[in-house]
């Protein structure tokens, strides 16, 4: 039995709409006001209404639409210019040219739960992804109760009910500490905001090596910084004016590592000699730095595709179900060997 098409009568008949609002609605018209745009698109969703034929054409045909959505600032979170955002964006953007899909920067910047459906019910992207859960835990897993077009790139947490696609940022921050440790270092420092989920997941895992080497973690080797060079350069600045010693640092990110470098030459230390420096990402810059940092890698192609699979080949709990992807120690000149 062949199924029956919903037609544009159909659809605002359902919505208590005239058909010509309806049609304004589908195609964004600033004559219809937002709510009820919101509920004609979830109309249409619902009822499989081919709606996206109603917009205007696409310049190559998309076989789908992805939205990119960054929640408000909790460090790195909504930081455009933060180096690993491209990174992720070409991970993300390769994966979708090999699937003939278009995707787009959202101007959106959810902060709560409100916020997140506004995200998800005003375009007509066939996916969202939202780069960070920023401090919106809670309110993904309510999301997740009634959507289950979205994943979310960050951290794997408890009680989560909703998809996330993230490196293993454990395995991450225990490999970087251990290395430094294997080299002798043992005043190891961590740099980097704990309080954001992948960076304090990545200082659980620091702390785990230390504590297996048998090294000191104590208050003043856990350095706070934001993700930007300048902030990090800071934070470097007064540990030294501090007279706190250090000879190893694990950064919570590239451009941390960056800025704590920085901070290190001013001072007049040597960069590996005297402190050992790793970062996080391995972001194309880390390989030109002076000297070239050593790193933890993430794989940013098998990251895009996975994302991109989650939104488009999966239904029901395997779509909602999170993925680790492994991380690797990139060695470079930063920490010595």
């Amino acid at each position: 039995m062949t199924k029956k098409t919903t037609r544009l009568e159909d659809l605002a008949k359902r919505a208590g709409v005239s058909v010509s609002t309806a049609s304004r609605a589908l195609n964004d018209s600033p004559s219809v006001n937002m709510r009820t745009k919101q509920a004609i698109w979830k109309l249409a969703r619902e009822l499989d209404y081919p709606f996206r034929r109603h917009m205007p054409a696409g310049p190559i045909g998309a076989k789908a639409t992805i939205s990119i959505v960054v929640p408000k600032p909790q460090d790195r979170d909504a930081r455009l210019s933060d180096p690993f955002f491209f990174e992720l964006l070409a991970g993300v953007g390769d994966a979708a040219r090999e699937r003939d899909c278009d995707i787009h920067i959202s101007h959106v910047t959810p902060g709560n739960y409100d916020d997140l459906v506004v995200s998800m019910t005003t375009h007509r992207a066939d996916g969202v992804i939202f780069v960070g859960q920023s401090t919106l835990h809670n309110a993904f897993n309510r999301l997740a109760e009634t959507e289950g077009r979205f994943v979310v790139w960050g951290a794997e947490l408890p009680e989560q009910r909703y998809c996330c696609v993230g490196s293993d940022n454990v395995s991450g921050g225990r490999r970087a500490a251990a290395h430094l440790a294997r080299l002798g270092r043992k005043r190891i420092a961590f740099l980097g905001q704990s309080e954001a989920p992948e960076v304090m997941q990545r200082f659980r895992g620091y702390r785990e090596a230390m504590e297996e080497a048998g090294l000191d973690v104590s208050d003043e080797l856990v350095i706070p910084s934001h993700f930007d060079i300048e902030s990090a350069e800071a934070s470097i600045e007064a540990v030294v004016k501090n007279g706190v010693e250090i000879d190893g640092i694990v950064a919570a990110s590239d451009v941390i590592a960056f800025g704590a470098i920085r901070g290190l030459q001013l001072a007049g230390y040597s960069v590996p000699d005297d402190v050992s420096v790793i970062g996080y990402d391995n972001i194309s810059f880390a390989r030109y730095s002076n000297p070239a940092l050593t790193t933890i890698d993430q794989d940013m192609t098998a990251a895009g595709r996975l994302i991109l699979s989650k939104l488009l080949d999966f239904r029901g709990p395997q779509a909602r179900r999170s993925e680790r992807l492994s991380t690797d120690l990139i060695v470079r000149a930063s920490c010595g060997a």
